[in-house]
C-alpha cells in the first residue's frame, strides 16, 4: 500500500538537482531487499505510478516538454514488467525522468544499506573529461590513475558536459559497487585501461527521512571532499571558496561582513552545485546599494520575481572575480550571471553547467512492516534572468576563458585563481594559487 506521504516542499531553491547524489542518499535509508518477487515487482510499478502522477500535477511546463505523458509512462511500464531486478526496475523509473532533459528532474531510488567511493573526481574541461583529484590510498590511486588523466571513455561511452552527471547517477544510485571501467590517457600521451573497483562502506540502514532531508546535501560529498567556506588573505583582498549555498543564514551574514574587509574579492564557485534562494539573494544584495531583480520564477501558472534586497551596512565597493567551471550550477551559476548583467564584476574560468531550475523534493513511501523510501524532484519553475534568456542547458559563459590544461590538473597549478588575483591587483602564480584551497578529504 502506498503511505500518504509527507511533502518537502522546496520552492525557495535553487539547488542543483541533476543527479549527482547517490553517495550521500545510498547510506542513508532501509535496505530493500534484493529478491525481486512478485511483491517487488508491484512495489515498482507502484513507485513508477506515483511519480507519474506528481508529475502530472507538479511540473512546471503544462507541455511537459513536447512528451505525451501517459504514452509515455505507459511505454516505460511496459519495460518495467520485463524487468528480473531492482536494478533493472530502478533504472527504468530513472530513465523515465531522464528522458524530459531536464536537470531538476529525477528518480531516488529505494536505497541500500552501503555505499560506494571509487576514489576520484571528474572534471569537465572544455569538452573533455578530466581526473581532478584522486584520493590517496583509494581505489582509483591503487590502480594507478593520477589527476591530469584524460578520461577517453567509461563502459566504452566517452564521459561529455550532457553525460557525465549520468554517468555518476548510473554508478553511485543505479548500480552502485559496479566495477568502473576506463580508457585514460596521461598528460604526456600514454593511453591505458584502467578497472576501479569501488570501496563498499557498510552505512546505517535508518534514519528519519521527514525531518530536515536537504536535496542540495544529497548533491555533494561523493568521495568525501570537505566542503565547508574557507576565507583566505591575498594582500588587500580575500579569496573566498564557496561549495554551496547552505548552512545557518545568521552564520551566512557573518561571512559576507568578514567578505567586506577586503579592497578585492576572489568568489570561487567552481564545484559549487546551488542551493538556497535566500543565500543567494543575501549575496547578490551585499555587492549593490539598491534591491537587484535577479530573475523571474516562471512557474505552470504563475511567475514571481526573485529580488535581492539591499542587505544592511554598507555594500561592498571593491573589485569583484567569480571564478566558474563545469561544476558550477543553479544558485551559483545565476549569481555569476547577475554579475555579469549588473556589470558589477568579472567571470572567469569555464562554461558553467546549464542546470538552472526551481524543484520540490518529494518524500515518498510504501509498504507496512516494512516501509520503503524513494523520492524524487521535479521542476517547478524556470528561472528567466533580467536579458529574457533562461540559463538550462546553457549555462554561464565567462568573460575570460580560463582553462587548467593536463599538466596544470597533475601539477596542482591553478591558472584561473591566478589570474583572478592580477584582476584584484594581487600577485600570484598558478603554482602558488594551486596551494591556496587544496583538497580537503574527509
Amino acid at each position: 500500500m502506498h503511505n500518504p506521504r509527507t511533502r518537502t516542499v522546496r520552492t525557495t531553491r535553487f539547488a542543483l538537482c541533476t543527479v549527482l547524489i547517490a553517495g550521500a542518499f545510498a547510506a542513508t535509508v532501509a535496505r530493500v531487499s534484493a529478491q525481486y518477487d512478485s511483491v517487488a515487482q508491484g512495489r515498482a510499478k507502484k513507485m513508477l505510478e506515483v511519480l507519474r502522477n506528481e508529475i502530472k500535477k507538479s511540473y512546471y511546463d503544462p507541455e511537459f516538454r513536447g512528451i505525451d505523458v501517459d504514452a509515455h509512462f505507459k511505454k516505460a511500464a511496459e519495460k518495467l514488467a520485463r524487468a528480473t531486478n531492482w536494478g533493472q526496475a530502478n533504472g527504468t523509473i530513472a530513465q523515465a525522468l531522464l528522458d524530459f532533459n531536464d536537470s531538476h528532474l529525477y528518480f531516488v531510488p529505494p536505497a541500500r544499506a552501503a555505499r560506494a567511493s571509487y576514489g576520484w573526481t571528474p572534471l569537465i574541461v572544455g569538452d573533455r573529461c578530466y581526473v581532478s583529484a584522486v584520493r590517496p590510498g583509494g581505489p582509483a590511486a591503487a590502480v594507478g590513475l593520477k589527476a591530469g588523466d584524460q578520461v577517453l571513455a567509461i563502459q566504452g561511452v566517452g564521459p561529455t558536459r550532457a553525460e557525465l552527471w549520468k554517468m555518476t547517477y548510473f554508478f553511485y544510485t543505479l548500480s552502485p559497487g559496479l566495477v568502473m571501467h576506463m580508457s585514460v590517457k596521461s598528460p604526456a600521451g600514454e593511453s591505458r585501461l584502467i578497472d576501479v573497483q569501488p570501496k563498499i562502506t557498510p552505512k546505517r540502514r535508518t534514519v528519519d527521512l521527514w525531518s530536515e532531508l536537504d536535496v542540495a546535501e544529497l548533491l555533494r560529498g561523493l568521495e568525501d571532499e570537505d566542503e565547508s567556506n574557507r576565507f583566505l588573505k591575498l594582500g588587500g583582498a580575500v579569496a573566498w571558496q564557496m561549495p554551496a549555498f547552505d548552512g545557518d543564514p545568521d552564520e551566512f551574514d557573518r561571512m559576507l561582513d568578514e567578505m567586506v574587509k577586503g579592497t578585492g574579492l576572489i568568489l570561487d564557485l567552481r564545484g559549487n552545485g546551488g542551493g538556497s534562494r535566500d543565500l543567494l539573494e543575501r549575496l547578490v544584495g551585499k555587492f549593490f546599494d539598491h534591491d537587484v531583480k535577479i530573475a523571474d520564477v516562471k512557474g505552470r501558472k504563475e511567475s514571481k520575481p526573485s529580488v535581492a534586497k539591499k542587505r544592511r551596512g554598507a555594500p561592498f565597493t571593491g573589485k569583484i572575480v567569480v571564478l566558474i567551471d563545469s561544476g558550477s550550477g543553479s544558485a551559483a551559476e545565476v549569481f555569476a550571471r547577475v554579475i555579469q548583467l549588473e556589470k558589477r564584476g568579472v567571470v572567469i574560468g569555464d562554461r558553467s553547467m546549464g542546470a538552472v531550475m526551481q524543484a520540490e523534493f518529494f518524500d515518498e513511501s510504501m509498504g507496512g512492516d516494512s516501509v520503503i523510501l524513494y523520492g524524487a524532484s521535479i521542476t517547478n519553475a524556470n528561472l528567466i534572468m533580467a536579458d529574457g534568456k533562461s540559463l538550462e542547458n546553457v549555462g554561464v559563459t565567462p568573460d575570460e576563458v580560463v582553462l587548467p590544461t593536463p599538466e596544470d590538473l597533475a601539477g596542482g597549478r591553478d591558472p584561473a585563481l591566478a589570474r583572478a588575483a592580477e584582476i584584484v591587483g594581487e600577485k600570484l602564480d598558478a603554482a602558488s594559487a594551486g596551494k591556496m584551497f587544496p583538497i580537503r578529504w574527509r
